[in-house]
């Protein structure tokens, strides 16, 4: 049988809390807001499933350029490819 290749594969440690970073509250990265242009990384919690990212995202920057619903839209240059990915603000953190 072949084995499965699903969204979340490869990242046992990508996709691991760190127990030195403590607990952040989970409602202030929910209602965290960004403006067009803000810049962005894109850091997964995945201890929240929906509106993730594929991991492939983790670590990159980009910019906001929309807001759909809760999520936003985040321009980002994969190569030398231009991407838009819809992602929720839990996932977010504005670049300082």
């Amino acid at each position: 049988m072949q084995r499965s290749r699903g969204f979340r594969s490869k990242t046992r440690h990508k996709l691991k809390k760190s127990i030195r970073a403590g607990r952040t509250n989970p409602i202030t990265k929910k209602i965290q807001t960004f403006s067009k242009d803000d810049l962005v990384h894109i850091i997964i919690d995945p201890s929240v499933h929906k509106g993730q990212p594929h991991p492939r995202f983790h670590g990159k920057t980009g910019k906001v350029s929309d807001k759909r619903g809760r999520a936003y839209i985040v321009e980002i240059n994969d190569g030398n490819k231009a991407k838009r990915l819809i992602i929720r603000p839990e996932h977010l953190k504005v670049q300082e």
